[in-house]
């Protein structure tokens, strides 16, 4: 694929708010400019090639230039550019592609919500339990918990859901009602000599404690991703879920599982729930679920919910919560043959065959004089940086290990993400073998180039 001409030197650079960026420094910096992408590689303006090891933001699932997905789109743009369903209308891709989601669904589904986005799809799941507990007649039936470390998007509601600090500070976030439980990330807040299991139990034990204190009778939901993607990868020790769900039944508090990151093989598995023994009540998608190739997200509904919405929709005379662009025609006709793709191609066995690959890399990594930790859930994982190897001491945060490393790979030639001092990766699930001992051969190189950028700044021992 030849590069697209550009004109950037007749353009502000300056023109674009950048989401997630140090402000103060772009204007020194200045962003980096992509122009095209093939596979999983994408190209700068500057001419510059990267493995784009974080498919996107975790999204891009087939890569860049998928042929199929670019004519399946122009075909629904040349038949019907847009359409909505409000008031009882719809399309046919909209159609298709919840009878798609309700197949594959992991868990019973009645019905399909459209949304724009993840963050979209979890506000749309608070309006919903709020909504249902209404409809039975429980007005203080409203509270939802979610996790410290918890991602779940950037509305006013979904930044409260989340359990991130840059997210709530100065935005007057969280909420009141939203309560924050424990992290589920064994090597970082586990007490001394405590096993998984031991951990587990402890967990679970707060949440109990904190539904007591809080009065059962008060909380809706809880809400939680089967992996936490953007709070560095957090995989659950085993038995989480096992071990909380029962609480929450007993309290009859739903389980809204967030699989905006998790969903459609990234775990090896269609759903990271089916991953990490969660059963939940609804579900959040999006992302992978277009792989990104336009934006789309979905929330899926049981039986027993759609029951009440339709007799409190009844009273009320409608049912008074949509979006412009929910189900938009384009995003779900990519949806219908990026699981037909994903399908075909047998994309969830290809993750699997791929993961001991990548666990074997990781475990390389691991020996790397800054690496704390390295964990996986199928084609997801990330490596954390320490200060010190025995006692998981982290470096200080006004050094910004993290963010410098990420700029070590790019120089490498690859993508990654820095959250805080762990390096995310989530390569589109398309990579080869070959591609993805690359992707990790850069990274292994940068953070060579860290360490020795660590020992001039006179940081390391």
């Amino acid at each position: 694929m030849s590069a697209p001409l550009s004109n950037l030197q007749a353009r502000d650079l300056d023109a674009v708010l950048h989401p997630y960026s140090p402000l103060h420094k772009l204007k020194e910096m200045g962003p980096t400019i992509m122009s095209h992408g093939e596979g999983v590689f994408i190209h700068d303006t500057q001419g510059n090639e990267y493995i784009e090891g974080m498919a996107g933001l975790w999204c891009t699932g087939l890569g860049f230039g998928n042929e199929e997905m670019v004519e399946a789109a122009r075909e629904q743009m040349m038949a019907l550019p847009y359409y909505h369903q409000f008031g009882g209308r719809g399309t046919e891709p909209a159609i298709e592609l919840a009878e798609k989601l309700k197949e594959l669904s992991p868990v019973a589904t009645s019905k399909v919500f459209y949304t724009s986005s993840g963050s979209e799809a979890n506000d749309t799941q608070i309006k919903m339990v709020w909504y249902y507990n209404n409809a039975l007649g429980r007005p203080k039936k409203k509270k939802i918990i979610s996790r410290v470390k918890a991602y779940h998007g950037v509305t006013m509601m979904a930044a409260s859901l989340t359990g991130l600090p840059y997210n709530h500070l100065d935005f007057d976030l969280p909420f009141d009602g939203i309560l924050h439980t424990d992290c589920p990330h064994h090597y970082r807040f586990s007490e001394d000599g405590e096993t998984e299991a031991e951990f587990v139990a402890r967990l679970a034990k707060s949440l109990e404690d904190l539904i007591e204190r809080e009065g059962g009778d008060t909380i809706a939901a809880m809400i939680a991703e089967p992996v936490m993607g953007a709070g560095g990868v957090l995989v659950p020790p085993s038995g989480y879920f096992e071990a909380i769900q029962p609480i929450l039944k007993a309290h009859d508090i739903l389980l809204i599982d967030d699989e905006v990151i998790n969903g459609f093989g990234r775990t090896g598995e269609w759903w990271g729930a089916q991953s990490h023994g969660m059963v939940p009540d609804t579900i959040s998608c999006a992302k992978q679920l277009t792989s990104a190739y336009a934006p789309l997200g979905a929330v899926m509904i049981p039986e027993f919910m759609m029951d009440a919405l339709e007799d409190q929709s009844r009273k009320i005379g409608t049912f008074g919560h949509g979006y412009t662009y929910g189900g938009h025609p384009l995003g779900c006709a990519l949806g219908v043959k990026a699981i037909e793709i994903y399908q075909r191609e047998n994309i969830v066995q290809k993750v699997r065959d791929l993961t001991p690959v990548f666990e074997a890399e990781l475990a390389k990594l691991a020996d790397h004089p800054l690496i704390g930790e390295v964990r996986n859930s199928g084609l997801m994982g990330a490596v954390e940086i320490v200060a010190d190897k025995t006692t998981k001491a982290s470096f200080d945060p006004k050094l910004g290990v993290g963010a410098q490393c990420a700029v070590f790979i790019q120089q490498r030639g690859a993508i990654l993400r820095p959250i805080g001092d762990s390096i995310a990766l989530c390569p589109p699930m398309i990579i080869t073998e070959d591609q993805l001992v690359e992707l990790m051969a850069r990274l292994k190189l940068a953070l060579d180039d860290t360490y020795s950028w660590l020992k001039s700044e006179g940081a390391m021992g």
